[in-house]
């Protein structure tokens, strides 16, 4: 009875060791691979919660300097907060507070540099954008009025039309071109909530051309 036993044995061990032979190095790897990659996906959680605690903190910098109007440790924040942690929505976020304390502080090359990186760089779209409107008020100002109407004439997430179609209206008005800038104008009326104040803006804008909603509603009535 014993030896009958041990003769089984003997098979199954014979058999696992076939088994094992045959798809052992199979089995092994998908091992290694499905601790590889939760492994890789727990360094990957950790590196994003340290980049963010630390673009965090150089965010909080940035901030603060801007409220200061330390254009100098503006800058340098801005400069840390790009380089060390370009991935992180802070980067993009960042650039925007600095471009504006830049302009504040009269250095429009740098506020530019700023706004130029988000457009380009930045991970969040709508940062991207907002950056994009706010270079081609920049470039206005300068009358570089073909590469500010080139940031604002194409690629232009639905929610953001309003604000490009009047961003618009002011690079044709400046330009002399009165009805390319009414037609942007009425645009941008059209495509701004009504219960967002700077839909009065466009509207004085339109009246100031002639062209009061208002006045044209009661045409068509």
């Amino acid at each position: 009875m014993a030896t009958h036993l041990d003769l089984e044995e003997q098979e199954q061990v014979e058999r696992l060791k076939h088994f094992w032979r045959q798809y052992g190095n199979l089995i092994t790897w998908t091992l290694i691979i499905v601790l590889g990659g939760f492994a890789a996906w727990n360094g990957w959680n950790y590196w994003q919660r340290d980049q963010g605690l630390k673009a965090s903190a150089l965010y909080d910098e940035l901030e603060r300097a801007a409220q200061a109007g330390d254009a100098a440790k503006v800058r340098q924040a801005f400069d840390d907060l790009r380089s060390r942690h370009a991935r992180t929505a802070y980067a993009g976020q960042g650039g925007l507070v600095a471009a504006h304390a830049l302009v504040a502080a009269g250095q429009a090359d740098a506020a530019r540099d700023a706004l130029r990186w988000v457009a380009d760089k930045a991970t969040d779209p709508d940062y991207r954008v907002l950056a994009r409107l706010r270079l081609a008020g920049l470039l206005l100002d300068e009358k570089a009025y073909d590469e500010a109407l080139g940031l604002v004439s194409k690629d232009v997430p639905a929610p953001y039309e309003g604000l490009a179609a009047d961003r618009r209206g002011d690079i044709h008005l400046a330009q002399g071109r009165t009805e390319q800038a009414r037609q942007e104008y009425q645009k941008a009326y059209a495509a701004l909530d009504p219960s967002l104040d700077y839909r009065r803006v466009v509207e004085a804008k339109l009246t100031a051309l002639g062209a009061a909603p208002a006045a044209q509603a009661e045409g068509v009535r």
